[in-house]
């Protein structure tokens, strides 16, 4: 392998690939409550299949809104109209299972532990038990890892020259996957192998669609220098791709947690992002453990780091930080993470109005992944602080 020290791989999808429009229409429910009441309580999922969307979770909020309308919008469109997909946006049954939010669970955000005990006011206790995972990297300029970058841009590609009929025969339904090769200090060097499927109509030959997506898809957004004489390029696979989107696959909110963060790089706690509304430590402690990340890693103390954060239900501060910079930190994780807890308030409270999350903005995090986003202006992207955890 020479110069080689390991291969890492992530994937991508589009924004057609069902599990993400499950993921866009919870985001877009959660937008539309919170454009009504900035206050609402939600935990929207949804689930699709051939003919057919389950909208379901528990919602507590002042707002009233059209749930159908939104769903049929957001299918519409993700090009969900015709009868490849297995579901169309004017006549699929969308069947509504909302119900308010546990009592219990109200409780322990509002009246958090240390509220009841007398120990601060006005706080907003985690509305759940749970573990985030920040991870930032040098080796992008927006301290991503490669391979989650590539795939994310070939998707991207993807779904602009469908949408401008650039490759007028695809469909809404596809994804990537990257295989990097590392150098033996952790540098990306090349692709070692790039996958890309992508739906298509039935009449389109294997020779056209690979032709057409290797030079309109693939040499546009590779790095000339990361395709060498030994990448190995799979494009559809199996030869064709024709039976997609719910009539392929049945579609389920929060089942790509990997795709929306780092791709596998650094860990992952578990919880899922859409559909939730920021007094859901899954959501809002995971951002804030990027931004720690992210700014650690600005700052030059380290190289790479990966950021845990632990909360439970009803307790205001987090029960655990955990820093693990990989071997390059500068000073020892533990002082790190000491540093980092004198240094910023990671009450939910706190996160919640640092990053404004009780504002409509979510829809748009729902694919391309929810962090390392240069396309967006996301708070939580910011470097601001260059020395912390110094």
């Amino acid at each position: 392998m020479g110069n080689i020290e390991t291969v890492f791989s992530s994937e991508s999808v589009t924004e057609g690939h069902p599990d993400k429009v499950c993921d866009q229409i919870s985001d877009a429910i959660l937008d539309a409550y919170l454009e009504v009441d900035s206050h609402s309580r939600v935990a929207c999922e949804t689930m699709i299949m051939p003919g057919k969307v389950i909208v379901a979770g528990e919602v507590s909020s002042k707002a009233n809104i059209d749930i159908p309308k939104i769903v049929r919008r957001v299918l519409c469109e993700k090009s969900y109209t015709e009868e490849y997909h297995g579901l169309s946006a004017k006549n699929c049954v969308i069947e509504i299972n909302i119900e308010p939010q546990s009592k219990d669970i109200y409780r322990g955000v509002v009246q958090s532990f240390e509220t009841k005990n007398s120990v601060s006011k006005n706080v907003l206790g985690a509305g759940d038990q749970g573990i985030m995972h920040g991870y930032a990297t040098n080796e992008t300029i927006d301290y991503m890892p490669t391979p989650i970058i590539l795939a994310h841009m070939l998707v991207k590609k993807l779904d602009a020259v469908r949408k401008s009929k650039e490759i007028d025969y695809i469909l809404s339904d596809g994804k990537a996957q990257i295989s990097v090769e590392y150098s033996k200090n952790m540098k990306p060097v090349s692709c070692k192998t790039i996958v890309l499927s992508a739906q298509h109509l039935p009449e389109i030959s294997y020779e056209q669609l690979y032709r057409d997506l290797f030079n309109h898809v693939i040499l546009q957004v590779i790095p000339e220098n990361m395709i060498t004489k030994t990448t190995k390029v799979f494009i559809n696979p199996t030869g064709q791709f024709v039976s997609g989107g719910a009539k392929a696959d049945c579609g389920l909110t929060g089942r790509k947690i990997i795709v929306d963060t780092y791709g596998g790089f650094g860990r992952h706690g578990g919880g899922a992002f859409s559909g939730k509304d920021s007094s859901k430590i899954d959501r809002s402690g995971a951002y804030m453990a990027r931004y720690i990340a992210k700014n650690l890693v600005a700052s030059g103390i380290c190289e790479r780091v990966d950021v845990q954060l632990a909360y439970a239900i009803g307790v205001v501060e987090p029960i655990g930080i955990y820093v693990d910079t990989f071997g390059t930190g500068k000073i020892s994780d533990s002082k790190i993470a000491d540093n980092v807890q004198k240094q910023l308030d990671l009450t939910p409270s706190a996160i919640i109005q640092k990053f404004n999350l009780c504002r409509p903005s979510y829809e748009p995090l729902a694919v391309y992944g929810q962090v390392g986003r240069s396309d967006l202006d996301l708070p939580w992207e910011k470097i601001e602080y260059r020395y912390l955890g110094m």
